[in-house]
């Protein structure tokens, strides 16, 4: 588990303190003798293919989200980046603009599709 140190104490790495940083440090790491682009030196299988999808998607991914890429490297068996949150992009961003931006990865719910496309569901009660 990650931990984000704070004035109030420790806590539970997963809410961004943009008090703190707009900048964010993360690393992922596969397990069990897993590669990510590197040949498998137990198969003597290829995974160089893997790291022009990681850093496709990743650039994907901020594209979507209002994060900037600072840096980032994909090794053998895990992934390094840097990031920026784009705070004023975020605020500036209507609730359409962003399930516009949630819909560009996810299929939404029924509900949120409607709006996108401005139809509104009317209740029968």
């Amino acid at each position: 588990m990650s931990y984000a140190y704070t004035k109030k104490g420790f806590s539970q790495f997963g809410t961004l303190y943009l008090r703190i940083s707009h900048y964010y440090h993360g690393v992922s790491r596969c397990v069990r003798r897993a590669y990510l682009c590197v040949v498998d030196q137990y198969s003597d299988q290829s995974y160089e293919h893997r790291r022009d999808w990681v850093e496709s998607r990743l650039l994907e991914l901020a594209g979507v989200f209002a994060i900037d890429v600072c840096a980032y490297a994909v090794i053998g068996n895990h992934l390094h980046v840097v990031l920026c949150i784009d705070k004023e992009q975020v605020l500036a961003w209507t609730n359409m603009e962003v399930l516009v931006q949630w819909h560009k990865l996810f299929k939404g719910t029924l509900l949120t599709q409607s709006l996108v496309k401005g139809i509104f569901l009317i209740s029968m009660n």
